[in-house]
């Protein structure tokens, strides 16, 4: 999706495939939910969470990270009702190693999951890289097994969470759903969505319903057969909007709910928020492989500073807040409320200097990455095939 104004150059492009700020400006989250036309988070919508649930807000909720969102509301209605629904997120398995970005939606749908008690289906959308990236079949299926570790050392309940990759799960009734959705979307309507161009093969204009239908519960006959009323909550990055926006416009015409959307801001590079992480260089993100002395090492080098040139002057200045990625990375991972007010003021004053905030941060990236690579070596082929086996799951909604 280009967003352009008054007739001139593309401001920023997001889609599913390239986010990226104009001439090294800020991705403008105001314009995207404009452009989109999905709604705010509020603070009525996540203190109705917190009452529902019983469970305090996940800090991507408290802080707008999670910031929009399409029929949330009606989720939240529905489930006051007593009625169930069910998470659906995915990941585009395209490298060995996950940063941080990477872990951000199956660290917020993890908290989902366990707030509301729901089931949960996570796509591996192999065919997806396959079809977009120098990737083979082969090397697309063993990138997907590899991913699935990392998302299941997030903690996943194998009771409720189906993990499934497309080269090994798609067919059936899964299958006939894509066909109802591809009679639904003109050629015309897709490249108006997605952009797609003369130049393009007929493997990407096809793709947009396998990411679709997951949104529908027949998709899945063993895990909700019977149960074509059923909602669906999707956590994802703004980027994929363009899928469900397709989604929505086609489920009432074939039978279903339109699929809900929590969505996230994205997770800025250490060189400044132009855009998003990038796989493709290393120096931009911290990965969950990266040791100790690498993320230290990244954070001290490479983290974008808003503090001032001299030390004095950062002192009667202070630092600003709105471009430090230091400070930024914090709002994201520092679980404490009062202590990051605190380093908001102190830093934002000139009282805390730089190499503070940095060292601050070093401490609590260290922390998450070790964790998660513990989880991660726990995780066996055998724990995958739990996951990943097509099976019912009696005590998804207990």
């Amino acid at each position: 999706m280009e967003i352009k104004e008054n007739g001139e150059e593309e401001q920023q492009i997001v889609n599913p495939w390239k986010v990226e700020a104009k001439e090294g400006g800020k991705i403008d989250y105001d314009k995207l939910i404009d452009q989109f036309g999905c709604q705010r988070i509020d603070q009525s919508l996540v203190d109705r969470v917190r009452r529902l649930t019983s469970h305090t807000p996940h800090v991507f909720l408290r802080r707008d990270v999670f910031f929009a969102h399409r029929d949330f509301n009606e989720i939240l209605d529905a489930y006051e009702r007593g009625e169930k629904f069910y998470l659906y997120t995915g990941r585009g398995p395209s490298s060995e190693a996950l940063h941080l970005g990477h872990l951000i939606p199956f660290m917020f749908t993890k908290y989902l999951q366990d707030a509301f008690k729901v089931p949960l289906v996570i796509q591996l959308t192999d065919d997806e890289k396959c079809i977009w990236k120098n990737l083979t079949v082969e090397e697309s299926q063993r990138l997907a097994r590899e991913n699935a570790k990392d998302i299941i050392a997030c903690g996943f309940d194998v009771t409720r969470t189906f993990i499934f990759s497309d080269f090994d799960y798609v067919g059936g009734a899964f299958y006939k759903n894509m066909v109802k959705v591809g009679k639904c979307v003109t050629y015309n309507k897709v490249v108006g969505i997605f952009g797609f161009t003369g130049e393009d093969h007929i493997g990407k204009v096809s793709f947009p319903p396998v990411q679709a239908v997951p949104s529908f519960p027949s998709s899945f006959p063993h895990l909700f057969s019977g149960q074509d009323n059923l909602r669906c909550l999707i956590p994802c990055a703004i980027d994929q909007d363009p899928y469900f926006r397709m989604t929505r416009d086609v489920a009432p015409r074939i039978g279903y709910h339109k699929p809900a959307l929590i969505e996230s801001l994205f997770f800025p590079a250490l060189q400044g928020e132009t855009g998003k992480m990038s796989a493709s260089d290393p120096n931009s993100a911290i990965y969950v492989t990266d040791s100790a002395k690498d993320i230290k090492s990244k954070i001290n080098k490479f983290a974008f500073s808003g503090g001032q040139d001299t030390i004095e002057k950062h002192r009667e200045l202070g630092a600003n807040l709105e471009v430090d990625i230091p400070y930024k990375y914090l709002k994201f991972f520092l679980d404490d409320d009062i202590e990051l007010a605190y380093i908001g003021k102190e830093y934002g004053a000139g009282r805390m200097l730089t190499g503070e905030v940095k060292q601050r941060l070093i401490q609590v990236l260290t922390e998450i990455v070790e964790r998660h690579r513990r989880a991660r070596a726990a995780v066996t082929d055998e724990m995958v095939d739990a996951f990943m086996a097509v099976r019912p799951l009696p005590n998804m909604f207990n």
